[in-house]
């Protein structure tokens, strides 16, 4: 039981450090609709036609429209579920034999490592030793597995998350 209260202890920190920082972006960024009209000839005559607005999210530094944002966000999380199915790739026997609360801690850090893989992807130069790193951590929570499985594992997972990366 004192891991379920770590483990809630460390999803509660997340969480707030989540609301944080879109707290802080919330306030650094401002939203501001365009409106826009156009001249329609109907029957000889002219009338205006309001056209949809277009959100644009503007920042310190740069403004793009929202809808780039939203499919922004979209990318990164289809990325981050294939990199979650990359990650759970042949584990599926050794999860269902963990007990209970091993369960719960091996499935919240493979979500938190899945994310941390995603934002390593994001940069420009991938170093693929990061996240070998990160994948070992993770499957070290395995009672009594052997080193070299999970060297190897890791290998293959992160190989295959860079050719995902690459396409």
């Amino acid at each position: 039981m004192p891991d379920d209260k770590k483990i809630a202890v460390k999803i509660e920190n997340l969480l707030g450090k989540k609301e944080a920082l879109s707290k802080k972006i919330s306030d650094k960024t401002e939203s501001k609709e365009i409106k826009k009209e156009k001249a329609v000839e109907t029957n000889g005559e002219k009338t205006s036609v309001e056209i949809a607005p277009i959100r644009t999210v503007k920042s310190d530094s740069f403004v793009l429209p929202a809808s780039s944002l939203s499919v922004a966000g979209v990318q990164l999380k289809q990325r981050q579920k294939q990199v979650e199915k990359v990650l759970e790739k042949n584990l599926e026997k050794i999860y269902s034999e963990l007990p209970y609360d091993k369960k719960k801690e091996f499935k919240i850090i493979g979500e938190q490592t899945a994310v941390k893989i995603n934002l390593l992807l994001n940069k420009t130069k991938i170093k693929i030793k990061n996240i070998i790193n990160l994948i070992k951590k993770w499957l070290m929570i395995i009672p009594g597995i052997s080193k070299y499985f999970i060297e190897q594992e890791a290998k293959i997972k992160a190989d295959e998350i860079v050719k995902m990366k690459n396409k």
